[in-house]
């Protein structure tokens, strides 16, 4: 399964979380598969047979591939979530118009969780799978009394609107909101 998991602890101690949880090792070790950085970062490829997620290799956009971002939870840093936000939904030929209505959602999904309180020291993860015509984003954060948004609000409405499908939930201990936005269709 190819993705990018980017994770704050890797590039502190040097071990690293694929999104397909697969084993860790150090990234400093290098593999055919995992090439070594001096960052401490993995980026792994897509699996053999399969195009590389910008196109080389002459195939179509990778479906079902798995992207984790794991950032601290403040909204100093959603600039990058949204960035690779609208990169991924671009690779599966989404419009100019639905990109901006992804990147808006998954921002305010953001802002819903960290509600509770930023801090640096909490971890946001971001989820996204790639299928054909569409992007699913799950975004997570610790909870030690989660409340689930409501569904009654302004803002939930707007969000809804965007993404098209919406979801929440208290997992394990997380809140979790999940969005799903397909292609060429209006919510």
């Amino acid at each position: 399964m190819g993705g990018v998991t980017v994770n704050r602890t890797a590039a502190r101690d040097g071990s690293h979380q694929r999104g397909d949880a697969s084993a860790a090792a150090p990234a400093e070790s290098g593999t055919p598969d995992e090439p070594a950085r001096s960052d401490g970062m993995v980026f792994s490829r897509p699996a053999p047979g399969r195009p590389a997620a910008d196109g080389r290799g002459g195939g179509d956009v990778p479906r079902g591939d798995i992207v984790v971002l794991t950032l601290p939870a403040s909204s100093a840093y959603l600039s990058v979530l949204r960035t690779a936000t609208a990169g991924l939904a671009a690779r599966l030929q989404f419009t100019l118009d639905e990109i901006e209505d992804l990147r808006i959602a998954v921002d305010e999904a953001c802002a819903m969780l960290l509600v509770g309180g930023e801090s640096v020291e909490t971890e946001l993860n971001c989820r996204f799978v790639l299928a054909t015509d569409q992007i699913t984003v799950t975004v997570s954060v610790p909870a030690v009394s989660p409340v689930l948004p409501s569904r009654d609000t302004f803002a939930w409405q707007v969000l809804a609107a965007l993404a098209g499908s919406v979801e929440a939930s208290v997992v394990d201990g997380l809140l979790v909101i999940e969005l799903t936005k397909r292609r060429g269709r209006t919510p």
